[in-house]
């Protein structure tokens, strides 16, 4: 029996397999594809609170070499920028998926991950002290706990009995890599049925085709002659288009699972929630996932934590999920093309070109304001601790480089020894350290500098000291378990800069 079973070697179980094995948990990842290689680019990249999280890992720049920096896309036509956001990443990082999931791979492949693939589940079933995954042809794993990041269609999600609620489809649109033999179209286009848009891919020979169809309820898998006649219907012409590399189709059907948890069954990623692609925010809600979950799952698989804490994952990552979802829907309405919707568009283009609206929509878009309902107090309580350049015994460092390990950090600004992290030292790190800038957060502004900040490993602020150790004892307990709790943990240095 393994602790974890991760289904599905996309971004979010890749990124999910990391965080466990950084904590000492004996994780395998199941693949339903026999190889690592993603046939077509799919997903286009993800935003700064993502770049971010990976940051805090140490391996951002490993992404950050191979993709495009971009401001914020806005309603098909916009880039709002991010520039006076209080991040070291204010921008979106344009990285194709098959990218993505190759530089992660590396990572987890570092980390002594195994990665089964060609191996497709058909379902799973759980009793008291496990999980059986029952793979197509027979074969049986057991672990403790099993994660489904398998998709939209997830069968974990399916044999868990987790009810999948939402909106029906009201558009779809295909999506082709291909060549062409005649000129491209410049920009983007809106008709009745949607928007269009043409791209060169990195090779600056394949072409990549976002095109909206007229008709809905399609369920064939389409084909080069569909999209030669889909884009002769909006260009006149289908461009010539030959040798494709890859043709689909996608909806804006949305919809989130009721819950994240059943048992010892979780869910992440697209298993969790889908949605269009408008707004570009799949790939980042997986990897946020991940980061909130993974932590948790490992203190509960080492005894260090109670099964509870593994409800404050659906009451954090669900509402995130909500208010995404609820963005990612407005954005794909904002693409039809009928008098009244392009008022709309309009009417939002000169708002958002105001610094209050853009701040707003921005700081929803990168990801820089979730904020976990931790209870009351300081500002920067539930919400991501910003990426400081802090003086230590040690030298200049970054936050977020005191959380490579995926282990938490208790940072103390005030005098030395005046909070500790008590019988929590097998598991808490304490730093002391100096800043003298402002504590700036996103959108909200400046805030009163604190004395000391107890942070989670997701990088969320689950303490805020005012220089007394008030609430502390009972702040650790609640994330990082009693005292006397075994722990049976061997962690993993993670390598790569940030």
């Amino acid at each position: 029996m393994v602790d974890v079973v991760v289904v599905g070697a996309g971004p979010t179980g890749l990124m999910l397999a990391g965080e466990l094995t950084l904590a000492g948990v004996d994780v395998v990842i199941v693949e339903r594809r026999p190889t690592a290689e993603l046939v077509g680019s799919r997903a286009g990249g993800f935003h700064a609170r993502t770049i971010e999280i990976l940051d805090q890992r140490g391996i951002a720049d490993r992404f950050l070499a191979e993709g495009t920096k971009h401001q914020v896309p806005f309603s098909g036509r916009l880039l709002l920028d991010i520039s006076d956001f209080p991040t070291r990443h204010p921008y979106t990082l344009g990285l194709w998926q098959n990218h993505i999931e190759r530089i992660l791979a590396g990572w987890v492949d570092e980390l002594g991950v195994p990665i089964r693939r060609g191996l497709e589940v058909a379902g799973c079933v759980q009793d008291d002290d496990g999980v059986v995954v029952r793979l197509v042809g027979g074969e049986e794993l057991r672990a403790k706990y099993v994660v489904g990041a398998d998709g939209g269609r997830s069968p974990i999600r399916k044999a868990a009995g987790i009810d999948f609620p939402g909106w029906e489809a009201t558009t779809s649109a295909m999506i082709a890599e291909v060549e062409v033999t005649e000129e491209l179209p410049v920009g983007i286009k809106f008709d009745a049925a949607g928007l269009h848009g043409l791209s060169f891919m990195e090779d600056g020979r394949t072409v990549r085709v976002v095109s909206s169809e007229p008709e809905l309820g399609i369920t064939t898998e389409p084909t080069l002659a569909d999209l030669s006649e889909n884009l002769t219907s909006v260009y006149g012409t289908d461009l010539g288009v030959h040798h494709p590399t890859w043709i689909s189709r996608f909806s804006d059907a949305t919809r989130q699972a009721a819950a994240y948890r059943s048992g010892r069954v979780l869910l992440a990623g697209d298993a969790a929630h889908i949605h269009s692609p408008a707004g570009g925010q799949g790939i980042g809600l997986g990897i946020q996932d991940a980061a909130n979950l993974g932590w948790k799952l490992a203190q509960v698989v080492h005894g260090v934590s109670s099964e509870s804490l593994l409800d404050s994952y659906h009451a954090e990552r669900h509402p995130a999920g909500a208010r995404a979802l609820e963005y990612s829907k407005a954005t794909s309405a904002l693409q039809r093309q009928d008098a009244r919707i392009a008022s709309v568009r309009d009417l939002l283009d000169e708002l958002v070109a105001m610094d209050e609206p853009r701040r707003h929509l921005v700081g929803l878009i990168s990801g820089l304001t979730v904020h976990y309902d931790l209870g009351e107090g300081h500002p920067l309580l539930g919400r991501r601790m910003p990426d400081l350049d802090l003086q230590t015994g040690d030298g200049e460092m970054t936050a977020y480089s005191l959380l490579h390990a995926a282990r938490p950090v208790l940072v103390n600004f005030g005098t030395p020894g005046s909070v500790t992290e008590g019988p929590w030292a097998d598991r808490v790190q304490l730093v002391d350290a100096s800043y003298d800038g402002v504590w700036e957060l996103p959108v909200v502004g400046p805030v009163d500098p604190p004395v000391a900040v107890l942070v989670r490993p997701d990088g969320h602020v689950a303490w805020v000291g005012d220089g007394t150790p008030a609430g502390l004892e009972e702040a650790l307990t609640t994330w990082f378990g009693t005292p006397d709790a075994t722990e049976r943990r061997v962690t993993k240095e993670p390598t790569g800069d940030a």
